[in-house]
């Protein structure tokens, strides 16, 4: 039987999907070039030398413009891949070494080099919905609640549009916050 957290966690999640997708195109790009404009002027940004990064997908912001920004400032970037319900990340140099995964969301492919930890790393985290206290739900695979409990240490920036964060949502004890959220109307530090 599904926790009552778990039927709200969904029923947001389906709310704000719905949202989200139904950005019109220019609004979107408008609310994306503020959301990039924010990550990259970033000291934590600009202090890394690895960005460890989803590749947007569904109608998330748009992390192809942050990736290329990394590799133009000649840092490396990691993107996951998902293996037998593990997330692990690679590193990639172009969009050519992406392929669709198991849930269309592009993945490294097989020949890409696991991504070694270095200190001045930063890892940009997504999310269906957030609230002004830091709690994030995610898609409902806790892909990154187990990897950065088990490979924390680093700075996390989540970013999300604003339409995606809420007063206050449903949270549990192993759901992990991000460090900072940046909105296309500002950064929120928890």
């Amino acid at each position: 039987m599904e926790k009552e957290t778990d039927i709200k966690k969904k029923m947001l999640r389906k709310q704000i999907a719905a949202a989200r997708m139904a950005l019109e195109p220019a609004d979107r790009e408008a609310k994306c070039q503020s959301i990039f404009r924010k990550v990259t002027e970033h000291p934590a940004f600009l202090r890394a030398d690895l960005i460890y990064s989803f590749v947007d997908a569904k109608g998330e912001v748009d992390t192809h413009q942050l990736i290329r920004e990394a590799w133009r400032q000649r840092k490396r970037v990691a993107v996951p891949r998902i293996e037998r319900r593990e997330m692990h990340f690679y590193f990639i140099t172009e969009f050519n070494q992406l392929e669709p995964g198991g849930f269309g969301i592009l993945e490294p492919t097989a020949d890409c080099q696991p991504a070694a930890r270095i200190d001045s790393a930063l890892m940009i985290m997504p999310g269906m919905v957030f609230d002004r206290e830091g709690h994030r739900i995610g898609y409902g695979g806790g892909y990154y609640d187990r990897y950065l409990a088990e490979h924390g240490g680093m700075p996390t920036i989540a970013v999300a549009f604003d339409l995606q964060v809420l007063e206050q949502i449903p949270s549990e004890a192993h759901d992990i916050k991000p460090d900072i959220l940046i909105t296309e109307n500002g950064v929120i530090k928890f």
